[in-house]
């Protein structure tokens, strides 16, 4: 799926950050969602990666890279711990400054990326989420019944990580597969791809722990920056699924116009998965947007 890039592995405080390079231009970093691995922009990175310097990189805990053990505090897992992985992994490719493309998971760690890295990092563009703190304050029961995961992911160990592990790959399309495109989406080689790395030891608890991260130190992040007035100032771009839970749930722009001072956004016409329910609209938004 990647056969014009580089694979490399990076090493940062003795976790294995896999990550891999390709294309010329100004560097633009992927990063990708849950429980997916880099292997969800192979329908996007391959034409990004004839106008940038396209640097995908799978996320501490997914993929191919290390899954360090559980803390008490679910620290290991914080964004603030992915952001500072992904700023290793841009120095480790000679980039001291860059923009970020992110969905899911991988844009809660742009989000942290840029609150506490705001020097690093230029245009920022967000797929489908809006602001962590929000969600959880604005939870209703139609988001709980929809991203059951949210919540089944942070009950205490082994019980969730015990569900997962007895088939990984029945969670992956679970999970997956209840959105609104359901499997069809998604490559066949890609689909394996996930599956197999769910299937790696330790997936189950470092899936677990990103989620438990989410809803308990990363909340203190989020609330620590809104009581300092902290608000990112990169211009900031949005898109979100037409038919996904996201925009059913929640009024997206208002809620980072919150957090940011230059944002804007649309919906898609897609689910939750835009890199590969709609990689062409999302090309075209992202030559825009990070050609500005």
């Amino acid at each position: 799926m990647f056969e014009r890039f580089q694979s490399s592995s990076v090493d940062r405080e003795g976790v294995r950050l896999h990550t891999r390079i390709g294309g010329k231009g100004p560097a633009l970093l992927l990063l990708h969602g849950h429980p997916q691995t880099q292997a969800m922009w192979h329908r996007v990175a391959p034409e990004l990666a004839r106008h940038f310097t396209v640097v995908l990189m799978d996320l501490r805990g997914y993929g191919d890279s290390g899954r360090p053990p559980a803390q008490a505090d679910h620290g290991a897992y914080s964004k603030r711990e992915m952001a500072l992985d992904a700023q290793a992994v841009m120095a480790h490719h000679g980039f001291a400054q860059f923009d970020v493309l992110a969905h899911d998971r991988g844009a809660r760690v742009a989000h942290r990326l840029v609150a506490d890295h705001a020097d690093a990092v230029g245009r920022v563009m967000l797929l489908d989420i809006a602001p962590t703190l929000a969600m959880y304050e604005h939870t209703t029961e139609a988001f709980a019944r929809a991203y059951w995961h949210w919540f089944f992911l942070i009950q205490p160990a082994p019980l969730p990580e015990s569900l997962i592990e007895s088939d990984p790959a029945r969670y992956v399309r679970s999970v997956l597969g209840s959105r609104h495109a359901g499997l069809a989406a998604f490559d066949p080689a890609a689909l394996a791809e996930y599956q197999r790395c769910a299937a790696v030891a330790g997936s189950a608890t470092a899936i677990c722990e990103d989620y438990r991260a989410s809803a308990g130190i990363d909340l203190e992040h989020d609330r620590a920056d809104l009581a300092l007035g902290k608000r990112l100032r990169q211009p900031l771009r949005v898109l979100w699924g037409q038919h996904g839970t996201v925009n059913r749930c929640f009024d997206v722009l208002p809620l980072w116009r919150e957090r940011a001072d230059q944002v804007t956004g649309r919906t898609l016409p897609c689910g939750h998965y835009i890199a590969e329910e709609a990689p062409d609209a999302l090309i075209d938004e992202a030559l825009t947007f990070f050609t500005a």
